[in-house]
């Protein structure tokens, strides 16, 4: 074989390990999403709560607490969005749109309900961590004991619907 042809070979050969390095990084980048910065989806609100979808998962001394079945979803951003209805002692009803994101142990408030069915979007839509302070316990237990394993979201919607519904926590499922 002549040494320009050897060259030349030599040459191609590099030129292809080196492409099918660069499209190898290249494939790592666009598929690694730990380097990826969280993005939030853009939410829609949902209907109103019908007093047939509620379910009441927690009560205070003050005030009960109840998720509207229907409203419950897990976003492809990995938030886990319900419309939250609490309801004091004398009858008074407080309802929001919330989203809880299991990987950072963080809520955040999206918009308050309305008597006519309307939604006012919430001033303070930041996230939060969750605590589980008497004041806050409801997200706490929501996130711990139905929509999240750890810093992981725990299962589809509707397992999270039936857990509540059936009043199975997390921690009552052997899950870990």
């Amino acid at each position: 074989m002549p040494a320009g042809v050897f060259r030349a070979a030599a040459v191609c050969t590099l030129v292809l390990v080196a492409a099918s390095a660069h499209a190898q990084s290249r494939f790592e980048e666009d598929f690694n999403d730990e380097d990826k910065p969280w993005q939030e989806i853009a939410i829609q609100l949902p209907a109103a709560p019908k007093a047939e979808n509620l379910l009441p998962f927690y009560s205070s001394p003050s005030q009960s607490f109840s998720i509207d079945a229907s409203s419950v979803a897990v976003g492809s951003d990995g938030v886990v969005r319900y419309t939250l209805v609490a309801t004091s002692e004398s009858g008074a009803r407080n309802v929001s749109y919330e989203g809880i994101r299991c990987q950072a142990h963080e809520r955040k408030l999206y918009a308050f309900g309305q008597q006519d069915g309307s939604w006012t979007r919430s001033r303070r839509d930041q996230w939060e961590r969750i605590t589980g302070n008497v004041v806050n316990r409801q997200h706490a237990i929501l996130a711990k004991d139905y929509f999240c394993d750890q810093l992981t979201v725990a299962g589809k919607a509707e397992q999270m619907v039936a857990r509540i519904r059936e009043n199975k926590p997390l921690s009552s499922l052997n899950y870990r």
